[in-house]
């Protein structure tokens, strides 16, 4: 049997992963070893510009940033996966998660999540939904 809260995790997980399909992608064009270069020599703040420059295209400004880790699963015979920490502010809900890069997937694993005004958990889901939407661009008319 699931657990509620499991459950919960996975839908917000899953809302989020969504939401941040398109930045994925984008950060999916940077060549993996400039992942290794700056994360091995710490390079953070080239990382931030990576994340911030794939996310503006999208999102509205400071909405998904670089929250100062994450790391390379690279073995001889393996595809690498690139897992980088980023922070979703906007609308009163903050989540830290990671998002797993690999050559054609990509993953999220939320690792803290909160709202400014506390929320009933079955609501968390939607306020994450609503947060996540409002915060895309919206397309200009023509």
């Amino acid at each position: 049997m699931l657990d509620i809260r499991k459950h919960r995790t996975l839908s917000r997980e899953r809302a989020l992963a969504e939401g941040i399909k398109e930045v994925a992608a984008e950060l999916r064009l940077v060549e993996v070893v400039d992942y290794v270069a700056f994360l091995r020599l710490e390079r953070y703040g080239n990382l931030s510009d990576i994340v911030t420059s794939s996310a503006e295209l999208f999102l509205k400004p400071g909405v998904l940033r670089f929250a100062n880790s994450g790391h390379v699963r690279l073995s001889w015979g393996t595809v690498p996966i690139v897992c980088l920490a980023l922070e979703f502010v906007y609308d009163g809900v903050t989540a830290h998660f990671q998002l797993e890069l690999g050559a054609a997937t990509a993953a999220v694993d939320i690792t803290y999540i909160s709202f400014d005004s506390p929320a009933c958990p079955d609501e968390g889901v939607e306020r994450l939904e609503n947060a996540i939407h409002d915060a895309h661009l919206k397309p200009r008319a023509s």
